[in-house]
C-alpha cells in the first residue's frame, strides 16, 4: 500500500488545495504582467476598474482590437531593446564559460588534492563570495577608468566573473568530491594522462553537475543590476538596467508598457531553460546533496 494510499482523503485534498492556492499566487504576477503587456497603459494601470485590464475599452479604442503588441514594438523598435539584449548575451555566455572553466579545473584539483592548501583556499573564496558586489565594484573602478575601460561589456565581465568564480569552485569542488577516486586510478591504469582521465571519464560524469553550477551562473550574470548600472554605460545596457531606464522616465508616455513588455521579454527565457534543463538540475543538486 502507497503513502499516498494510506493517507485520509480530506488531508489530500486540504493538500491539494494549498497547491493550488500556492501555484495559483506563484503565477499570477507572471500571467497578469504578460496579459498586461498587450494593453495600453490607460487599460492596465486604470483608475477607473480594474476590469479596463480584462476588457481593454482604450487599447480597442486606439489599436482596434483588444490586444497590442506598441509594447513590444516601442521597447524593441523604437528603444532598440535588442541592443540590451545582445549585450546580455555577450555579458552571460563569456561569464559563464570563464566561470566553468576555471571553475571546473579548479574544483577537480581541489577535491583531489591532499594538502591542506586546499581547504584553506576554498575557505578565503567563500570570504570573497560574501564580500557585497559593491566592493569590488569600487574596487576595480580606478584601474577600469585609468585604462579607459569603463562603461564597455568587459568590465562588466571581469567584476561578475569575480563574484561569481569562488560560487562555482565551491559547487564545483562538492560535486567532485562526490565522484570516487577509483574512477581516476583505473583510467590512469589504462593508460590515461591525469587530463585525459579528467576529460574523457570525469567530465561526463559530471555534466548535470556542469549543468546545474552553469545555469546558477547564468541567473546571476542574466539578473544582475548592481554591477551592470555601475559599470556600463547608457549605450552598452544589459536588459535590466535597460528596463530600470523605462521606468525612470515615468512621465513620457509609452515607457511603462515599454517596460511591462521588457519584463516579460527578459523572463520568458528563464522559463524555457529551466523546463529545457529540469532533469539535468535534478539530478546535479541531487547528486552535490548526496555524498557517495
Amino acid at each position: 500500500m502507497s503513502r499516498r494510499e494510506k493517507r485520509p482523503a480530506t488531508l489530500n485534498l486540504i493538500l491539494g488545495g494549498l497547491l493550488l492556492i500556492w501555484l495559483v499566487i506563484a503565477i499570477f504576477p507572471f500571467a497578469w504582467t504578460l496579459w498586461g503587456s498587450f494593453k495600453v497603459e490607460g487599460d492596465f494601470f486604470s483608475k477607473a476598474s480594474w476590469l479596463n485590464a480584462l476588457t481593454g475599452p482604450l487599447t480597442r479604442a486606439e489599436h482596434g482590437s483588444a490586444f497590442t503588441g506598441a509594447g513590444y514594438r516601442g521597447a524593441w523598435i523604437q528603444e532598440e531593446f535588442w541592443r540590451a539584449a545582445l549585450n546580455s548575451a555577450i555579458v552571460v555566455v563569456c561569464v559563464v564559460v570563464v566561470s566553468l572553466t576555471f571553475g571546473t579545473l579548479g574544483g577537480y584539483a581541489l577535491s583531489r588534492s591532499t594538502y591542506r592548501y586546499a581547504f584553506w583556499l576554498l575557505i578565503v573564496a567563500l570570504v570573497f563570495r560574501a564580500m557585497p558586489p559593491i566592493t569590488l565594484v569600487s574596487g576595480y573602478l580606478l584601474p577600469f577608468y585609468q585604462w579607459n575601460l569603463w562603461g564597455h561589456l568587459p568590465t562588466a565581465i571581469i567584476v561578475l566573473v569575480a563574484i561569481n568564480q569562488p560560487f562555482t569552485l565551491w559547487m564545483l569542488t562538492a560535486f567532485f568530491k562526490n565522484i570516487p577516486k577509483d574512477l581516476d586510478e583505473s583510467a590512469r591504469v589504462d593508460g590515461c594522462t591525469p587530463f585525459q582521465a579528467f576529460r574523457h571519464v570525469i567530465i561526463p560524469v559530471m555534466w548535470p553537475g556542469v549543468i546545474t553550477t552553469g545555469l546558477f551562473s547564468f541567473l546571476l550574470a542574466y539578473n544582475d543590476f548592481v554591477v551592470t548600472a555601475m559599470l556600463l554605460s547608457k549605450q552598452n545596457q544589459t536588459m535590466i538596467p535597460k528596463i530600470a531606464s523605462f521606468l525612470g522616465t515615468t512621465q513620457t508616455e509609452g515607457n511603462v508598457m515599454f517596460a511591462v513588455s521588457s519584463v516579460v521579454s527578459v523572463t520568458a527565457p528563464l522559463f524555457l531553460l529551466v523546463m529545457f534543463f529540469q532533469r539535468q538540475i535534478v539530478s546535479g543538486l541531487t547528486a552535490g546533496a548526496v555524498k557517495g
